[in-house]
């Protein structure tokens, strides 16, 4: 009796999840982030700035001011621009980023459903595949005989999942997760001062996660190589050891039905 394929993705699926996330990513780049240019930011804090003293000049009594007052204060307004735009920058970033991020979930889960639902249909299980955690989903993958955690983009993958979760959950677990696997996330104007000393005193705070134009791309990377590392036929026999959660989802659906005869 020929094995039979329990999950199965099709080239012509593969490819378009991998033409969707590179589209996005491509155009959510150049009609967004790519307006933040350093050059474009500084132009535009410049003109804030000159802006500010036109408009404080109007006022301006040389027998009651001092000119460098105003002056000083237009340059304030100009460095505070800055500071605006770069913090829409990052924000504009982590939105991209935890876009394409919580897309790619969803594509995972539904192609697990989807392809459990061609030998075992039943809505516990379906349910439990929505609302496990990536982690869980992580055993799933690599009870396929897929050594995925230990693949060379995880890493990248693990550190997107807790980026992705900070910037929209605040403080919490995945904060206290990112702050002791990937530190780097956090960016620490106390930190940068004072290198190690100030890390050491520091506590992680949502305020401080920061991503650069390389992390996005790395990010991106990794969920390409993860649609493009999906095996392409996971056979019955290969799944020795399947999760215990999806054993008893089974189980009660088929349980269910039973009880429905």
């Amino acid at each position: 009796m020929a094995d039979r394929v329990l999950f199965q993705m099709y080239s012509g699926h593969r490819a378009q999840l991998i033409e969707k996330h590179e589209f996005y990513v491509q155009q959510a780049k150049a009609r967004l982030l790519d307006q933040f240019t350093d050059d474009a930011i500084s132009e535009e804090a410049d003109r804030a700035a000159e802006e500010s003293l036109e408009r404080r000049g109007q006022y301006f009594d040389p027998d009651r001011h001092d000119s460098g007052d105003f002056e000083e204060a237009a340059y304030d307004d100009g460095v505070w621009r800055y500071q605006l735009l770069t913090e829409l920058r990052d924000s504009v970033r982590l939105s991209i980023v935890s876009g394409f991020f919580h897309k790619w979930e969803k594509n995972l889960r539904q192609w697990l459903v989807d392809e459990v639902q061609h030998w075992h249909y039943g809505e516990v299980t379906r349910e439990v595949i929505w609302k496990k955690n990536l982690s869980d989903l992580f055993d799933l993958l690599e009870s396929f005989g897929w050594p995925l955690k230990s693949s060379a983009y995880f890493q990248d993958l693990d550190a997107c999942r807790l980026v992705v979760n900070v910037y929209k959950h605040g403080d919490g677990p995945s904060l206290n997760e990112l702050a002791s696997n990937y530190p780097q996330f956090l960016d620490h104007p106390l930190a940068e001062i004072h290198g190690q000393v100030g890390e050491m005193w520091f506590s992680p705070s949502h305020e401080y996660l920061k991503i650069s134009e390389r992390n996005l791309a790395q990010f991106s990377s990794a969920i390409l190589k993860f649609w493009k590392d999906v095996p392409e036929n996971v056979f019955d026999c290969q799944i020795v050891e399947p999760p215990s959660w999806l054993v008893k989802a089974i189980e009660k659906d088929q349980q269910k039905k039973e009880s429905s005869k």
